[in-house]
């Protein structure tokens, strides 16, 4: 079928070039964009008589193999064809009086071929000039005028055509059980369906039957008709949205509390696609969403009990567990209950997010995925992702674009995400003429083919249908749809704010509008669909329900920050009776050596492929350090994820190259050079019970990337998520996700993660780009008190840090402190510094020894020789570790100088480090880095150091620089030289 379109297309563009009078003579020619061939084509295949019998010649000479242009053909002695009619049934050719044969066909053709392009116009323009402003002062795409495509003068069509009947195309649903409707007729239902509460973006999808899906529910007549009990829920929920906010307002008149005004049709939304996809089998959704009605959302959509959430204004309570809090309105929650309208099962999530309003989009989605990996929901049939925007963000945040383009990538996608937008028409204070260039905040998800359905949002029957829509989009075809509620923010950005400074004509008109719910009121007391008495009762029954739960709430005295938890670990946490977590100690990290031996002789075995020859050469290698016993850092790494795999732990490294590994290291997907897309995975097959190895190149996206991991993480402790950088310091474009979520997630939501970061980091002569990860921003954000000499046992000093920062230096090492992320008895986040040379490097090597039963990691590798006059002690961190010790082997100096290395950064180490300090009492001590003195460890390290040895501590390295690494080669090579004379001067 494709090549016979693909024919097709050619047809017409060589035959157009080649007779271009008689092409301008033949009106099916004119404007004919691949869209409308193919859906003419489509109508033709499916029935002949469908579409004009000039349309006929042509698609039957195509698949007969004519060449193109020599497709078409005229019709010859063609007979008067009704192609419209008149009034009284007649051929319009008889009820205009013309008789000339020729000349009516020309005119009908014409008529014909104009009436299917005044309704593809409206298909793809008719939302231009949809109302969809509930305050009627503007325009939702900035844009006032009629496109010219939507007008009759455009066709040539008169005040004497609208009573012409026309014959229905197959590609429209607007004629219901009728094949021909007037143009008049036709005009008012495409009006009523393109132009009215609602306006639909669904032309630019390219999938035929995607675009006839939408059309469809659309355009069919009735497709909006709502029942009297269905109508009786809307108000109810209207009801809750718009009394809860009302309630608030009174209590808490000068608390900020980001209400939904403007916008109540909100929750009765969000209920309605629950409905509907939970009658369609999806029983769990999370929720990503802004601050602004996320109480609403809370409380009136996942039931969030109110007393507690009402405790949340009393500025007097203290917090029951440990942890920092968060304002109200950026908590998150968790709950199970039954679907009283479909009487199943469902899951709510709500996952907490600070005020970088879209940096939550990718988090929500890797929940999502992990939620349907362990669920066996490959094509995401249960679990499901609705999130919320507001316009302004929407248009302005790179992050929707980076998460929307992660919704087809195979390792990434969801089954596609239901996209609310909350469009106030506003930023905080920001027109959106003045915010983004394109006509709607919207226009983004066109990225991903995604239909966009714009509702005025005071029309809530109207957002019920879009709803309905979105819904069965979702679960029906897999992918995006984007809701765009048009409202307004009756408040300011918060409610302190006075949003008449800069608004002032639009909030004279919003003073002026009565609530969504006082319209809907109104509304269906007009048409008899509930009594005032209905109405009365209704807001009765909940404002008794805010006033009890007001009451419960004056009882309580401390705040529980795990009551706001979004995603609970079940028994994952060992506790006391008072449920308070008991750390047990972290149990020895090395597995038996048959496991060592089993899994090292899988990973270099020649793959049942053909491979290229330089793999070859590297599997090869790899059998001799097998043989030796001996493991590199490609080695050891596969080692940590094939043992934990077979030990029933999921794994998953994600990142740009990670695959193949951004240093051609790691080499963990190989591929068939003869057949494409052949791939071998040897850690995919070690055994049939282990777990599933995920390893996936990403997009090149970090923020994206990394935020989605970092929600996949957060599912289920029992996962290994490790996101790997392309070069270390690109992870600063995900600063977000860092700062917002990993460093400080725990502390502000108790929200635990195992997720590890990979970060290439190390100067040798790259330039500022691919030098340094930035240690010194990790280690400032860690939640330690340089004043304090902690001695705690290990695993408390572990499960108070808000997260573990280490540079390690051996491939043992980094085998080991991957594993101790699956065994230790809670969930920390990791960073690691990971070495670029020392990849390849002849002395960066470990025996099977140090892996094997009984080994663990250690924070602290001392001086391994026997100094014996020992004038100082140097302590550093990664490579710069082997630059020293050949320096001090070219310098004789290996028994005055020793050089110890700290590979766990944070927590610092203070035991093992006394222990060195005490080893060479008489030594002076410095500190030795590669980076600039404003930047990696020293400003962390120092402090400490100095305190548990209670010496000066000198310092060996670069000097400030604002620039991360020099770009010039002669320039590395002589800082380089004065690191080393500072490091070795005695």
């Amino acid at each position: 079928m494709y090549a016979a379109r693909t024919n097709i297309i050619k047809s017409l563009k060589l035959y157009r070039v080649a007779t271009k009078s008689t092409a301008a003579a033949e009106p099916f020619l004119n404007g004919s964009s691949s869209n409308y061939v193919d859906e003419m084509y489509e109508s033709w295949k499916s029935d002949p008589s469908s579409v004009h019998k000039s349309w006929q010649i042509f698609f039957s000479r195509t698949e007969g193999g004519a060449q193109p242009g020599e497709a078409h053909t005229s019709v010859p002695n063609m007979p008067v064809y009704p192609v419209f009619s008149g009034p009284s049934g007649t051929p319009a050719s008889a009820a205009t009086g013309t008789a000339a044969a020729s000349g009516n066909i020309s005119h009908a053709i014409n008529k014909h071929h104009n009436f299917q392009r005044l309704l593809r116009s409206y298909q793809a323009s008719g939302h231009h000039i949809a109302k969809l402003d509930p305050l009627g002062i503007g325009s939702a795409d900035l844009d006032d005028t009629v496109p010219p495509t939507l007008t009759l003068e455009y066709y040539n069509f008169t005040k004497q055509d609208m009573d012409l009947e026309f014959q229905l195309p197959k590609y429209t649903f607007l004629g219901g059980n009728e094949t021909k409707l007037t143009l008049r007729e036709t005009i008012k239902r495409l009006e009523q369906t393109y132009c009215g509460s609602i306006g639909v973006e669904f032309m630019h999808i390219d999938n035929p039957a995607a675009r006839e899906y939408i059309r469809k529910w659309i355009e069919k007549p009735g497709s909006r008709a709502m029942t009297t009990e269905e109508k009786r829920i809307l108000l109810a929920r209207l009801v809750r949205s718009t009394r809860f906010e009302e309630f608030l307002a009174r209590k808490w008149p000068s608390e900020k509390r980001f209400g939904l005004e403007g916008c109540e049709v909100l929750i009765p939304a969000m209920k309605q696609i629950i409905d509907v996809a939970n009658a369609k089998g999806v029983d769990k959704f999370v929720i990503g969403m802004p601050h602004r009605g996320r109480l609403n959302v809370l409380a009136n959509v996942c039931r969030k009990e109110l007393y507690k959430l009402f405790n949340q204004f009393d500025p007097d309570m203290a917090p029951e567990d440990e942890g920092s809090g968060d304002v109200k309105y950026h908590l998150g929650m968790f709950h199970r209950r039954i679907n009283h309208l479909t009487d199943k099962e469902v899951e709510l999530s709500v996952v907490a997010n600070p005020s970088h309003l879209e940096a939550v989009n990718p988090v929500v989605c890797g929940k999502v995925r992990a939620s349907q990996f362990f669920d066996e929901d490959p094509k995401g049939e249960r679990t499901m992702a609705i999130l919320l925007h507001g316009d302004a963000a929407y248009s302005g945040q790179g992050i929707v674009y980076e998460t929307m383009h992660l919704s087809d990538l195979p390792n990434y996608t969801t089954g596609g995400t239901i996209h609310l937008v909350v469009n106030n028409q506003v930023g905080f204070t920001t027109d959106p003429r003045f915010s983004r260039s394109s006509p709607y905040c919207t226009d983004v998800a066109k990225v991903v083919s995604a239909p966009i359905m714009h509702v005025n949002a005071d029309d809530p029957e109207a957002v019920m249908h879009v709803c309905n829509i979105a819904a069965n989009w979702r679960c029906d075809w897999g992918k995006d749809v984007v809701l765009d509620l048009v409202c307004y923010r009756r408040n300011g950005h918060n409610e302190a704010d006075e949003p008449s400074f800069t608004q002032p004509l639009m909030y004279k008109r919003i003073r002026d509008t009565p609530n969504v719910l006082k319209k809907y009121s109104q509304q269906l007391l007009s048409e008899g669909s509930v009594t005032q008495a209905d109405i009365d009762e209704e807001l009765k029954n909940f404002d008794d329900i805010l006033n009890k739960a007001y009451q419960d709430s004056q009882e309580l005295r401390t705040v529980k920050l795990a009551d706001w938890l979004d995603s609970p670990w079940g028994n994952f946490f060992e506790c006391d009776e008072n449920r308070v977590p008991l750390y047990r100690p972290t149990p020895p990290t090395g597995v038996s050596e048959s496991d060592v031996t089993k899994v090292a002789e899988k990973f270099s075995a020649n793959p049942p492929i053909k491979v290229h020859p330089g793999i070859q050469r590297i599997l090869k290698a790899r059998r001799a350090m097998v043989e030796a016993k001996t493991a590199d850092w490609a080695l050891g790494e596969a080692l940590a994820f094939g043992t934990l795999l077979m030990e029933g732990y999921h794994v998953r490294l994600s990142g740009q190259d990670v695959e193949r590994g951004t240093f051609s290291h790691r080499h963990h997907v190989l591929h068939d050079q003869d057949v494409d897309g052949k791939t071998y995975n040897a850690l995919q097959n070690l055994s049939s019970t282990q777990q599933k190895y995920s390893v996936s190149n990403s997009s090149l996206s970090e923020f994206g990337v990394l935020g989605f991991e970092l929600g996949f993480s957060q599912h289920n402790p029992n996962s290994l998520v490790i996101w790997e950088a392309q070069f270390g310091d690109f992870f600063n474009t995900a600063q977000p996700i860092v700062d917002q979520f990993i460093s400080s997630g725990q502390d502000k939501w108790i929200r635990q993660s195992g997720l590890v970061m990979l970060l290439p980091h190390g100067f040798e002569g790259m330039g500022p780009e691919h030098s340094s990860a930035r240690m010194e921003r990790f280690l400032q954000m860690c939640n330690d008190n340089e004043d304090v000499i902690n001695m705690d046992l290990i695993d408390e000093q572990l499960a108070d840090a808000n997260w573990l920062i280490c540079n390690v230096t051996t491939p043992a090492n980094m085998f080991h402190v991957l594993r101790r992320q699956m065994h230790m008895k809670f969930r920390k986040p990791l960073v690691i510094f990971t070495p670029k040379s020392l990849l390849r490097h002849p002395k960066a090597r470990s025996s099977f020894d140090e892996m094997v039963t009984g080994t663990t990691f250690q924070r602290v590798i001392p001086e391994q020789g026997s100094p014996k006059n020992v004038k100082k002690t140097i302590f550093c961190t990664g490579k710069v570790y082997y630059d020293l010790v050949e320096e001090r082997e070219k310098r004789g100096l290996n028994d005055e100088v020793a050089i110890t290395r700290i590979e766990q950064l944070h927590p610092f180490p203070y035991d093992v480090i006394e222990e060195e300090v005490k080893r060479f009492p008489n030594s002076q001590i410095a500190w030795c880095q590669e980076e600039h003195k404003n930047a990696g460890g020293w400003a962390y390290v120092k402090p400490r150091l100095s305190n548990i040895s209670k010496k000066n501590v000198g310092y060996a390295g670069r000097d400030p620089a604002a620039s991360a690494a020099t770009g010039n080669k002669k320039a590395h090579k002589d800082e380089i030289r004065r690191l080393m004379d500072d490091a070795f001067t005695l």
